[in-house]
């Protein structure tokens, strides 16, 4: 009687061979997808560019139209079209601001806050006899 079999290796070699056919085979679904999702976040990248592009060439154009319309010969052919009877401020009206505007608004905003006011601080206090 014969005690070796080689019914037991075969199957085993066959369980092996599947395992590694579908481990093979998940990696190369996964590779697949990764470089679908890579595809895929590569067009929208370049739609959010080609969308930003779009917005700062619009918005170049209307700093262009705005900046053209603060000339003082524009100001002056508006004010005469449109019959708005605007003159150029006296010279007592105009405010040369020698500080940087930033802090000087925020010192403005702030005065109340810190240091103008002593601080007191009152608290109840109980005596005893």
């Amino acid at each position: 009687m014969n005690t070796f079999s080689t019914h037991g290796f075969v199957n085993q070699l066959m369980v092996y061979t599947l395992v590694m056919i579908g481990f093979s085979g998940s990696i190369g679904l996964g590779t697949v997808w990764m470089r679908h999702q890579i595809s895929v976040t590569a067009n929208s990248t370049r739609q959010l560019a080609a969308r930003i592009t779009e917005v700062e060439r619009h918005l170049a154009e209307t700093t262009a139209a705005a900046e053209s319309e603060r000339d003082p010969d524009v100001l002056l052919r508006r004010n005469v079209e449109w019959r708005l009877g605007l003159v150029p401020p006296s010279q007592n009206q105009i405010v040369h601001v020698t500080q940087d505007p930033v802090l000087n608004l925020a010192a403005k905003r702030n005065r109340g806050l810190f240091g103008d006011r002593p601080a007191t601080v009152s608290f109840p206090l109980a005596l005893q006899r």
